[in-house]
């Protein structure tokens, strides 16, 4: 993954980028990321890079000049960019789209808001408006980093097991499996007997169980949405049925 932030707080990603798996894919070369601080495009003597909103009302609004400067400074060395800018409006960012940026051959650049928002003339810039959540943050860095670490995940060789990728949360589109580690009893509670089995049917047919169960139970909504076999209405239909009774 390739990909330009323009942000007023570098450092907020700095840190994040300089650990765990992130840290292991950029010293490999599978990701590459580089900050650019939006001040520093900003002119006049005290870098201005916010101002009052026209037509009045509370709070500050990111101006249009230091963000266009600095997308037409990165653009210079003519590489194909998808110009991506954080924002609560924005598409909800979800496992599918970290998948289709996985695959995506042009570099990224990620636009990160602060104030009450942003001059609307800097969306002719964007080809995409992606959003986190229905919240409020203080800034788009941590939405920045988030959709990095997601895509981050998929890229061959980042987590070192690929099959884990496989294995994650939503990959199926469903919720996590629960998990069991040593000791086998820890105060009075048990690791299920299937996952000490050494039967790899019976552990697959556990775990893929359990996953319908929580998803069920905490996310019913993707359940409508995940491509069902017939073994697993079977499955749904006893869970169910257990429940009822």
């Amino acid at each position: 993954m390739k990909c330009d932030v323009l942000t007023l707080f570098p450092d907020i990603l700095t840190a994040y980028l300089n650990e765990s798996i992130l840290k292991r894919a950029r010293d490999k070369n599978l990701l590459d990321v580089k900050l650019y601080n939006i001040r520093d495009f900003a002119s006049g003597p005290h870098r201005t890079v916010d101002d009052s909103p026209y037509g009045g009302g509370s709070g500050m609004v990111f101006k249009p000049e230091p963000v266009f400067r600095a997308v037409d400074f990165i653009k210079e060395d003519g590489e194909l960019r998808k110009v991506i800018l954080l924002s609560p409006q924005g598409k909800p960012y979800n496992q599918s789209m970290a998948e289709a940026y996985s695959r995506e051959k042009k570099r990224f650049v990620f636009i990160c808001g602060r104030y009450e928002g942003i001059d609307e003339r800097v969306k002719t810039l964007v080809d995409e408006e992606v959003s986190i959540g229905d919240y409020v943050i203080t800034g788009g860095e941590l939405a920045a980093l988030v959709i990095i670490d997601a895509v981050t995940r998929l890229i061959p060789g980042a987590l070192g097991d690929e099959k884990s990728v496989e294995d994650e949360s939503f990959s199926w589109g469903l919720l996590d499996y629960p998990h069991y580690t040593r000791p086998r009893e820890f105060r009075g509670m048990q690791v299920p007997e299937a996952l000490v089995s050494g039967n790899h049917k019976e552990i697959w047919l556990w775990r893929r169980r359990e996953a319908l169960r929580k998803t069920l139970k905490k996310r019913p909504d993707l359940i409508e949405k995940v491509e069902l076999t017939d073994l697993d209405k079977k499955i749904l239909s006893e869970i169910k049925a257990s429940e009822d009774a």
